[in-house]
Protein backbone atom coordinates (compact mmCIF):
# COMPACT_ATOMS: atom_id res chain seq x y z
CA UNK A 1 0.00 0.00 0.00
CA UNK A 2 1.15 3.41 -1.24
CA UNK A 3 2.47 6.17 1.89
CA UNK A 4 1.20 9.47 1.23
CA UNK A 5 -0.42 12.50 3.26
CA UNK A 6 -4.09 12.91 3.59
CA UNK A 7 -6.57 15.03 6.28
CA UNK A 8 -8.50 13.19 8.68
CA UNK A 9 -11.27 14.93 10.95
CA UNK A 10 -11.92 13.17 14.29
CA UNK A 11 -13.81 14.22 17.39
CA UNK A 12 -12.65 13.78 20.68
CA UNK A 13 -13.47 15.17 24.42
CA UNK A 14 -10.94 16.54 26.39
CA UNK A 15 -11.19 18.69 30.12
CA UNK A 16 -10.36 21.74 29.96
CA UNK A 17 -10.56 24.62 32.68
CA UNK A 18 -12.84 27.43 31.39
CA UNK A 19 -11.98 31.24 31.94
CA UNK A 20 -14.41 31.37 34.84
CA UNK A 21 -13.05 28.61 36.61
CA UNK A 22 -9.20 30.29 36.02
CA UNK A 23 -11.01 33.79 37.40
CA UNK A 24 -12.03 31.76 40.26
CA UNK A 25 -9.25 29.99 41.09
CA UNK A 26 -7.18 33.27 40.87
CA UNK A 27 -9.40 34.85 43.23
CA UNK A 28 -7.98 32.61 46.00
CA UNK A 29 -4.65 33.99 46.20
CA UNK A 30 -5.25 37.46 45.88
CA UNK A 31 -4.39 40.11 49.17
CA UNK A 32 -7.65 42.11 49.81
CA UNK A 33 -5.81 45.35 48.32
CA UNK A 34 -4.96 43.23 44.83
CA UNK A 35 -8.98 42.16 45.44
CA UNK A 36 -9.84 45.61 45.49
CA UNK A 37 -7.66 46.43 42.23
CA UNK A 38 -9.24 43.50 40.46
CA UNK A 39 -12.94 44.67 41.28
CA UNK A 40 -11.60 48.21 40.40
CA UNK A 41 -11.22 47.23 36.99
CA UNK A 42 -14.31 44.58 36.82
CA UNK A 43 -16.25 48.14 36.97
CA UNK A 44 -14.41 49.38 35.00
CA UNK A 45 -15.07 47.00 32.45
CA UNK A 46 -18.73 46.03 33.29
CA UNK A 47 -21.56 48.51 33.29
CA UNK A 48 -24.06 46.55 35.14
CA UNK A 49 -21.34 45.98 38.56
CA UNK A 50 -21.79 49.03 41.01
CA UNK A 51 -20.30 49.49 44.46
CA UNK A 52 -23.25 48.34 46.79
CA UNK A 53 -23.68 47.08 50.22
CA UNK A 54 -22.59 43.49 51.18
CA UNK A 55 -24.36 40.71 52.28
CA UNK A 56 -22.50 39.59 55.67
CA UNK A 57 -21.26 35.85 56.00
CA UNK A 58 -22.69 33.74 58.91
CA UNK A 59 -19.51 33.13 61.58
CA UNK A 60 -18.85 29.70 62.74
CA UNK A 61 -19.25 29.09 66.32
CA UNK A 62 -17.09 26.09 67.24
CA UNK A 63 -17.80 24.88 70.94
CA UNK A 64 -15.04 24.05 73.01
CA UNK A 65 -17.06 20.19 73.65
CA UNK A 66 -16.91 18.97 70.21
CA UNK A 67 -14.87 21.79 68.27
CA UNK A 68 -16.96 20.35 65.07
CA UNK A 69 -16.18 20.88 61.36
CA UNK A 70 -18.02 22.89 59.61
CA UNK A 71 -18.63 21.90 55.78
CA UNK A 72 -19.59 24.81 53.56
CA UNK A 73 -20.28 24.61 49.47
CA UNK A 74 -17.28 23.42 47.25
CA UNK A 75 -15.00 25.69 46.09
CA UNK A 76 -14.85 26.01 42.44
CA UNK A 77 -11.36 24.24 42.49
CA UNK A 78 -12.64 21.57 44.30
CA UNK A 79 -15.29 20.71 41.01
CA UNK A 80 -12.01 20.09 39.35
CA UNK A 81 -11.41 16.92 41.68
CA UNK A 82 -14.49 15.97 41.93
CA UNK A 83 -14.41 15.80 38.15
CA UNK A 84 -11.34 13.86 38.01
CA UNK A 85 -9.49 16.61 37.08
CA UNK A 86 -6.75 17.35 40.22
CA UNK A 87 -3.97 16.57 37.74
CA UNK A 88 -5.40 20.37 36.43
CA UNK A 89 -4.97 21.96 39.70
CA UNK A 90 -2.14 20.12 41.24
CA UNK A 91 0.97 22.08 40.37
CA UNK A 92 0.48 25.60 40.32
CA UNK A 93 1.45 27.09 43.48
CA UNK A 94 2.27 24.86 46.58
CA UNK A 95 3.80 26.31 48.57
CA UNK A 96 6.73 24.13 50.20
CA UNK A 97 8.00 27.07 52.38
CA UNK A 98 4.34 26.82 54.53
CA UNK A 99 5.40 22.86 55.60
CA UNK A 100 8.30 24.25 57.54
CA UNK A 101 8.04 27.89 58.35
CA UNK A 102 11.10 29.82 60.66
CA UNK A 103 9.53 32.45 61.59
CA UNK A 104 9.84 33.45 65.24
CA UNK A 105 7.03 34.39 67.02
CA UNK A 106 6.93 34.49 70.93
CA UNK A 107 4.12 33.33 72.71
CA UNK A 108 1.80 36.43 72.25
CA UNK A 109 3.83 38.26 70.09
CA UNK A 110 1.89 39.20 66.78
CA UNK A 111 3.49 38.48 63.26
CA UNK A 112 2.72 41.68 62.33
CA UNK A 113 1.85 45.16 63.65
CA UNK A 114 -2.31 46.09 63.44
CA UNK A 115 -4.16 48.67 65.16
CA UNK A 116 -6.06 48.40 68.51
CA UNK A 117 -9.24 46.09 67.22
CA UNK A 118 -11.13 46.06 70.20
CA UNK A 119 -13.62 43.81 69.88
CA UNK A 120 -12.58 41.58 67.45
CA UNK A 121 -15.17 41.52 65.24
CA UNK A 122 -15.83 43.66 62.08
CA UNK A 123 -18.12 46.74 63.63
CA UNK A 124 -15.10 47.10 65.77
CA UNK A 125 -12.81 48.06 62.97
CA UNK A 126 -14.70 51.36 61.87
CA UNK A 127 -16.50 49.95 58.63
CA UNK A 128 -13.59 50.31 56.57
CA UNK A 129 -9.73 49.49 55.88
CA UNK A 130 -7.29 51.78 54.92
CA UNK A 131 -7.10 52.58 51.33
CA UNK A 132 -4.88 53.10 48.60
CA UNK A 133 -3.84 56.65 49.32
CA UNK A 134 -2.89 55.44 52.96
CA UNK A 135 -1.43 52.39 52.21
CA UNK A 136 0.95 55.52 49.77
CA UNK A 137 2.22 57.48 52.62
CA UNK A 138 5.56 55.97 53.60
CA UNK A 139 6.73 59.65 54.88
CA UNK A 140 9.42 61.98 53.34
CA UNK A 141 12.34 59.58 52.52
CA UNK A 142 16.77 60.23 53.04
CA UNK A 143 17.23 61.90 49.24
CA UNK A 144 13.79 64.02 49.84
CA UNK A 145 14.85 64.75 53.69
CA UNK A 146 19.01 65.78 52.28
CA UNK A 147 17.97 67.40 48.81
CA UNK A 148 15.69 69.97 50.73
CA UNK A 149 18.40 71.07 52.58
CA UNK A 150 21.69 70.81 50.34
CA UNK A 151 20.09 74.26 48.14
CA UNK A 152 20.73 76.26 50.76
CA UNK A 153 24.23 75.44 52.29
CA UNK A 154 26.10 77.00 49.15
CA UNK A 155 25.74 78.75 45.94
CA UNK A 156 28.30 77.07 43.78
CA UNK A 157 26.92 75.16 41.26
CA UNK A 158 29.01 72.55 40.67
CA UNK A 159 29.24 71.47 44.06
CA UNK A 160 25.77 71.29 44.42
CA UNK A 161 25.42 69.47 41.09
CA UNK A 162 27.81 67.34 42.81
CA UNK A 163 26.75 66.71 46.12
CA UNK A 164 23.16 66.13 44.63
CA UNK A 165 24.98 62.78 42.43
CA UNK A 166 25.90 61.90 46.27
CA UNK A 167 23.18 62.13 48.07
CA UNK A 168 21.64 59.81 44.99
CA UNK A 169 23.90 57.43 45.88
CA UNK A 170 23.88 57.07 49.55
CA UNK A 171 21.78 53.62 50.83
CA UNK A 172 19.06 53.56 52.97
CA UNK A 173 20.95 53.52 56.32
CA UNK A 174 22.90 56.87 54.61
CA UNK A 175 26.32 55.30 54.05
CA UNK A 176 27.77 56.13 50.48
CA UNK A 177 28.01 53.25 48.06
CA UNK A 178 30.60 54.38 45.85
CA UNK A 179 34.37 55.52 46.51
CA UNK A 180 36.07 59.10 45.51
CA UNK A 181 37.60 57.62 43.19
CA UNK A 182 34.54 56.57 41.37
CA UNK A 183 32.85 59.68 41.75
CA UNK A 184 35.91 61.80 40.25
CA UNK A 185 36.00 59.58 37.19
CA UNK A 186 32.24 59.11 36.76
CA UNK A 187 31.84 62.89 36.81
CA UNK A 188 35.30 64.05 35.01
CA UNK A 189 35.97 66.38 38.38
CA UNK A 190 38.96 67.10 39.96
CA UNK A 191 39.23 64.69 43.57
CA UNK A 192 38.98 68.25 45.12
CA UNK A 193 35.80 68.77 43.93
CA UNK A 194 34.63 65.54 44.80
CA UNK A 195 36.06 65.41 48.75
CA UNK A 196 34.70 69.56 48.97
CA UNK A 197 30.81 68.18 47.65
CA UNK A 198 31.18 64.88 50.53
CA UNK A 199 32.11 67.40 53.08
CA UNK A 200 29.05 68.91 52.29
CA UNK A 201 26.74 65.87 52.37
CA UNK A 202 28.17 65.14 55.70
CA UNK A 203 27.40 68.14 56.62
CA UNK A 204 23.83 67.88 56.42
CA UNK A 205 21.46 66.46 58.87
CA UNK A 206 21.18 63.61 60.08
CA UNK A 207 24.45 63.54 61.46
CA UNK A 208 26.49 60.63 60.44
CA UNK A 209 25.15 60.76 56.42
CA UNK A 210 27.40 60.36 53.73
CA UNK A 211 29.86 58.10 55.95
CA UNK A 212 32.00 55.36 54.09
CA UNK A 213 32.16 53.35 56.86
CA UNK A 214 30.43 52.55 60.26
CA UNK A 215 34.13 53.98 61.75
CA UNK A 216 33.34 56.98 59.31
CA UNK A 217 30.18 57.33 60.98
CA UNK A 218 30.32 57.05 64.22
CA UNK A 219 33.09 59.72 64.55
CA UNK A 220 31.13 62.40 62.23
CA UNK A 221 28.70 61.95 65.83
CA UNK A 222 31.52 62.26 68.05
CA UNK A 223 32.76 65.19 66.25
CA UNK A 224 28.92 67.35 66.30
CA UNK A 225 28.70 66.52 69.96
CA UNK A 226 32.83 67.81 70.24
CA UNK A 227 33.68 64.47 72.00
CA UNK A 228 35.77 63.55 69.18
CA UNK A 229 39.20 63.78 71.68
CA UNK A 230 42.14 61.62 70.71
CA UNK A 231 40.56 58.80 72.90
CA UNK A 232 37.75 58.42 71.51
CA UNK A 233 39.65 58.28 67.82
CA UNK A 234 41.28 55.54 68.70
CA UNK A 235 37.99 53.40 70.05
CA UNK A 236 36.23 54.47 67.27
CA UNK A 237 39.09 52.93 65.07
CA UNK A 238 39.13 49.89 66.98
CA UNK A 239 35.77 48.90 66.82
CA UNK A 240 36.47 44.95 65.88
CA UNK A 241 38.19 44.87 69.79
CA UNK A 242 34.90 46.78 71.09
CA UNK A 243 32.73 43.76 69.35
CA UNK A 244 35.22 41.07 70.92
CA UNK A 245 34.85 42.37 74.55
CA UNK A 246 38.60 43.16 74.38
CA UNK A 247 37.90 46.27 77.08
CA UNK A 248 41.80 45.35 78.62
CA UNK A 249 43.09 46.03 75.75
CA UNK A 250 41.04 49.09 74.52
CA UNK A 251 41.71 50.78 78.31
CA UNK A 252 45.40 50.58 77.79
CA UNK A 253 45.62 51.54 73.62
CA UNK A 254 43.18 55.08 74.86
CA UNK A 255 45.19 55.60 77.73
CA UNK A 256 42.17 56.19 80.28
CA UNK A 257 41.04 54.28 83.18
CA UNK A 258 37.60 52.37 83.99
CA UNK A 259 35.30 55.26 84.80
CA UNK A 260 36.85 57.35 81.21
CA UNK A 261 36.48 54.18 79.42
CA UNK A 262 32.78 53.64 80.66
CA UNK A 263 32.12 56.83 80.06
CA UNK A 264 33.07 56.51 76.11
CA UNK A 265 31.34 53.13 76.09
CA UNK A 266 28.30 54.68 76.94
CA UNK A 267 28.71 58.02 74.83
CA UNK A 268 29.45 55.65 71.92
CA UNK A 269 26.08 53.26 72.30
CA UNK A 270 24.23 56.78 72.23
CA UNK A 271 25.07 57.27 68.42
CA UNK A 272 23.23 55.94 65.69
CA UNK A 273 25.10 53.61 63.15
CA UNK A 274 22.51 53.60 60.60
CA UNK A 275 21.12 57.17 60.72
CA UNK A 276 19.17 56.87 57.44
CA UNK A 277 17.08 54.39 58.54
CA UNK A 278 15.15 56.92 60.38
CA UNK A 279 13.50 58.08 57.14
CA UNK A 280 10.90 56.75 54.95
CA UNK A 281 11.92 54.15 52.79
CA UNK A 282 8.34 52.14 51.62
CA UNK A 283 7.35 51.37 55.70
CA UNK A 284 5.84 48.48 56.75
CA UNK A 285 2.11 48.54 56.45
CA UNK A 286 -0.19 47.65 58.99
CA UNK A 287 -1.76 44.56 57.94
CA UNK A 288 -6.09 44.02 57.77
CA UNK A 289 -6.58 40.78 59.14
CA UNK A 290 -9.17 38.78 56.78
CA UNK A 291 -10.52 36.39 59.73
CA UNK A 292 -11.58 37.91 63.16
CA UNK A 293 -11.55 34.87 66.14
CA UNK A 294 -13.10 35.60 69.75
CA UNK A 295 -13.87 33.33 72.16
CA UNK A 296 -17.37 32.65 73.13
CA UNK A 297 -18.29 31.30 76.69
CA UNK A 298 -20.42 28.31 76.92
CA UNK A 299 -22.66 27.48 79.02
CA UNK A 300 -20.94 24.60 80.91
CA UNK A 301 -18.01 27.66 81.55
CA UNK A 302 -15.84 26.44 78.62
CA UNK A 303 -14.18 28.40 76.65
CA UNK A 304 -15.75 28.14 72.49
CA UNK A 305 -14.57 30.43 69.25
CA UNK A 306 -16.74 32.67 67.21
CA UNK A 307 -14.42 32.59 63.90
CA UNK A 308 -16.16 35.74 61.53
CA UNK A 309 -14.80 36.99 58.19
CA UNK A 310 -13.79 40.89 58.71
CA UNK A 311 -16.54 42.80 57.49
CA UNK A 312 -14.37 45.56 56.37
CA UNK A 313 -12.25 43.96 53.75
CA UNK A 314 -15.25 42.05 51.85
CA UNK A 315 -15.87 43.38 48.58
CA UNK A 316 -18.66 45.22 48.18
CA UNK A 317 -20.47 44.55 44.21
CA UNK A 318 -23.87 44.10 43.01
CA UNK A 319 -25.46 43.80 39.96
CA UNK A 320 -27.70 46.66 39.09
CA UNK A 321 -30.58 44.60 37.15
CA UNK A 322 -33.34 47.73 36.70
CA UNK A 323 -30.24 49.17 34.32
CA UNK A 324 -29.84 45.88 32.79
CA UNK A 325 -33.59 46.02 31.77
CA UNK A 326 -33.27 49.38 30.87
CA UNK A 327 -30.77 48.74 28.39
CA UNK A 328 -32.05 45.95 27.11
CA UNK A 329 -35.11 47.49 26.14
CA UNK A 330 -33.16 49.87 24.11
CA UNK A 331 -30.89 47.75 22.52
CA UNK A 332 -32.21 46.86 18.71
CA UNK A 333 -29.35 45.05 17.30
CA UNK A 334 -28.72 41.59 18.27
CA UNK A 335 -24.93 41.99 18.62
CA UNK A 336 -25.50 44.76 21.24
CA UNK A 337 -28.24 42.21 23.02
CA UNK A 338 -25.77 39.33 23.23
CA UNK A 339 -23.16 41.68 24.48
CA UNK A 340 -25.11 43.19 27.39
CA UNK A 341 -26.12 39.17 28.09
CA UNK A 342 -22.42 38.51 28.53
CA UNK A 343 -22.18 41.21 30.50
CA UNK A 344 -24.76 39.95 32.54
CA UNK A 345 -23.48 36.39 32.96
CA UNK A 346 -19.94 37.87 33.69
CA UNK A 347 -21.42 39.66 36.34
CA UNK A 348 -23.19 36.97 38.10
CA UNK A 349 -20.18 34.99 38.34
CA UNK A 350 -17.89 37.43 39.35
CA UNK A 351 -19.76 37.58 42.39
CA UNK A 352 -20.18 33.91 42.72
CA UNK A 353 -16.96 33.82 42.92
CA UNK A 354 -16.47 36.47 45.54
CA UNK A 355 -18.91 35.01 47.72
CA UNK A 356 -17.33 31.36 47.28
CA UNK A 357 -13.85 32.30 48.08
CA UNK A 358 -15.29 34.42 51.48
CA UNK A 359 -16.39 30.77 51.76
CA UNK A 360 -13.51 29.05 51.40
CA UNK A 361 -11.48 31.62 53.29
CA UNK A 362 -13.73 31.05 56.47
CA UNK A 363 -14.24 26.79 55.72
CA UNK A 364 -10.06 26.74 55.62
CA UNK A 365 -9.56 29.29 58.79
CA UNK A 366 -12.58 26.75 60.94
CA UNK A 367 -10.07 23.68 60.28
CA UNK A 368 -6.92 25.63 61.12
CA UNK A 369 -8.45 26.99 64.54
CA UNK A 370 -9.90 23.02 65.43
CA UNK A 371 -6.09 21.73 64.43
CA UNK A 372 -4.43 24.32 66.29
CA UNK A 373 -6.89 25.08 69.11
CA UNK A 374 -3.98 24.68 71.72
CA UNK A 375 -2.45 27.71 70.85
CA UNK A 376 -5.43 29.79 70.92
CA UNK A 377 -5.84 28.87 74.22
CA UNK A 378 -2.56 28.69 75.68
CA UNK A 379 0.25 29.65 73.29
CA UNK A 380 2.79 28.98 70.64
CA UNK A 381 4.03 26.23 73.27
CA UNK A 382 1.03 24.33 72.04
CA UNK A 383 0.93 24.54 68.54
CA UNK A 384 1.47 21.36 66.90
CA UNK A 385 2.89 20.37 63.49
CA UNK A 386 0.53 20.66 60.52
CA UNK A 387 0.61 20.41 56.83
CA UNK A 388 -1.76 21.64 54.11
CA UNK A 389 -2.68 18.01 53.02
CA UNK A 390 -3.39 17.41 56.76
CA UNK A 391 -5.91 20.11 56.22
CA UNK A 392 -6.74 19.47 53.15
CA UNK A 393 -8.35 15.95 53.58
CA UNK A 394 -9.90 16.95 56.60
CA UNK A 395 -11.76 19.46 54.77
CA UNK A 396 -12.23 17.45 51.39
CA UNK A 397 -10.06 19.66 49.48
CA UNK A 398 -7.57 19.73 47.43
CA UNK A 399 -3.96 20.44 48.72
CA UNK A 400 -3.71 23.68 46.64
CA UNK A 401 -6.33 25.23 47.23
CA UNK A 402 -5.89 25.01 51.19
CA UNK A 403 -2.28 26.51 49.90
CA UNK A 404 -4.05 29.12 47.58
CA UNK A 405 -6.46 30.33 50.22
CA UNK A 406 -3.38 30.90 53.25
CA UNK A 407 -1.66 33.05 50.89
CA UNK A 408 -1.38 36.79 52.00
CA UNK A 409 -4.65 35.93 54.19
CA UNK A 410 -4.05 37.29 57.95
CA UNK A 411 -6.02 35.83 61.22
CA UNK A 412 -6.81 38.13 64.55
CA UNK A 413 -6.96 36.44 67.89
CA UNK A 414 -6.43 37.44 71.05
CA UNK A 415 -2.54 36.67 70.94
CA UNK A 416 -2.21 39.06 67.57
CA UNK A 417 -2.44 38.97 64.05
CA UNK A 418 -0.92 35.72 61.89
CA UNK A 419 -0.63 34.90 58.37
CA UNK A 420 -2.62 31.88 58.36
CA UNK A 421 0.51 29.74 56.79
CA UNK A 422 2.23 30.41 60.21
CA UNK A 423 0.06 27.84 61.71
CA UNK A 424 1.91 25.47 59.22
CA UNK A 425 4.67 24.37 60.68
CA UNK A 426 7.05 21.22 60.46
CA UNK A 427 7.30 18.98 63.83
CA UNK A 428 9.94 17.25 66.12
CA UNK A 429 9.74 14.04 67.56
CA UNK A 430 8.95 13.89 71.37
CA UNK A 431 11.31 11.82 74.14
CA UNK A 432 8.39 10.48 75.41
CA UNK A 433 7.66 8.99 72.17
CA UNK A 434 3.73 9.76 72.24
CA UNK A 435 3.81 12.21 68.89
CA UNK A 436 5.60 15.27 67.36
CA UNK A 437 6.11 18.93 68.57
CA UNK A 438 5.76 22.00 66.72
CA UNK A 439 9.42 23.35 65.83
CA UNK A 440 7.56 26.56 66.89
CA UNK A 441 7.16 25.30 70.12
CA UNK A 442 11.00 24.03 70.84
CA UNK A 443 12.22 27.54 69.43
CA UNK A 444 9.92 29.25 72.26
CA UNK A 445 11.21 27.14 74.83
CA UNK A 446 14.57 27.64 73.26
CA UNK A 447 14.44 31.49 73.35
CA UNK A 448 12.86 30.95 77.15
CA UNK A 449 15.69 29.17 78.29
CA UNK A 450 18.34 31.82 76.85
CA UNK A 451 16.22 34.82 78.24
CA UNK A 452 16.76 32.93 81.65
CA UNK A 453 20.29 32.45 81.32
CA UNK A 454 22.63 33.68 84.36
CA UNK A 455 24.96 36.29 82.55
CA UNK A 456 28.26 34.31 84.30
CA UNK A 457 26.80 30.40 83.23
CA UNK A 458 26.12 31.57 79.80
CA UNK A 459 23.99 27.93 77.93
CA UNK A 460 26.55 25.86 75.62
CA UNK A 461 24.17 24.34 72.53
CA UNK A 462 25.01 21.01 74.28
CA UNK A 463 23.13 22.40 77.72
CA UNK A 464 20.16 23.56 75.69
CA UNK A 465 20.15 19.71 74.42
CA UNK A 466 20.06 18.48 78.09
CA UNK A 467 17.06 21.28 79.14
CA UNK A 468 15.00 20.51 76.37
CA UNK A 469 15.22 16.94 76.71
CA UNK A 470 13.64 17.33 80.42
CA UNK A 471 10.88 19.51 78.89
CA UNK A 472 10.31 16.61 76.47
CA UNK A 473 11.87 17.68 73.12
CA UNK A 474 14.58 14.76 71.83
CA UNK A 475 16.59 17.47 69.62
CA UNK A 476 20.30 16.48 68.40
CA UNK A 477 23.05 19.63 68.80
CA UNK A 478 22.73 20.73 65.11
CA UNK A 479 18.96 20.96 65.51
CA UNK A 480 19.35 23.32 68.72
CA UNK A 481 22.10 25.26 66.85
CA UNK A 482 19.73 25.95 63.88
CA UNK A 483 16.61 26.59 65.42
CA UNK A 484 18.37 28.68 67.73
CA UNK A 485 20.04 30.57 64.88
CA UNK A 486 16.76 30.64 62.98
CA UNK A 487 14.80 32.85 65.72
CA UNK A 488 18.64 35.51 65.90
CA UNK A 489 20.17 34.38 68.94
CA UNK A 490 23.70 33.96 68.86
CA UNK A 491 26.44 31.35 70.16
CA UNK A 492 27.35 30.87 74.15
CA UNK A 493 30.47 32.77 72.76
CA UNK A 494 28.72 35.50 71.18
CA UNK A 495 26.12 35.91 74.09
CA UNK A 496 28.87 36.18 76.75
CA UNK A 497 30.42 39.04 74.68
CA UNK A 498 27.49 41.18 74.45
CA UNK A 499 26.19 40.31 78.02
CA UNK A 500 29.76 41.80 79.04
CA UNK A 501 29.32 44.58 76.85
CA UNK A 502 26.02 45.14 78.28
CA UNK A 503 27.26 44.82 81.78
CA UNK A 504 30.03 47.79 81.35
CA UNK A 505 27.88 50.78 82.69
Amino acid sequence: MALGPRLDLRQSQSLVMTPQLQQAIKLLTLSNLEVEAFIGDALDANPLLEIGESVPVEALEIPAEELRRTHLESSPVDQLVGEGRAADDRPLDIDASALDGDRDTGDGAALTSSPDLGDTRAASLGGEGPDIDERAGAGETLAEHLHAQVGATSSEAQLLFVARWLIDQLDEAGYLTVSLAEVADALGLPMAVAEAALALVQSLDPTGVGARGLSECLALQAKEADRYDPCMQRLIENLDLVARGEFARLKRMCSVDDEDFTDMLNELRGYDPKPGLRFGHGSAEAVVPDILIRTVPQKDGSIGWDIALNQATLPRLIVNRSYYVEMRGACVAKDAKAWLGEKLADANWLLKALDQRQKTILKVAAEIVRQQDGFFRHGVSQLKPLTLRAVAETIAMHESTVSRVTSNKYLHCDRGTFELKYFFTSGVASSDGEGAVSAEAVKASIRQLIDAEDPKAVLSDDALVDLLKDKGFDLARRTVAKYREAIGLGSSVQRRRQKTLAGVR
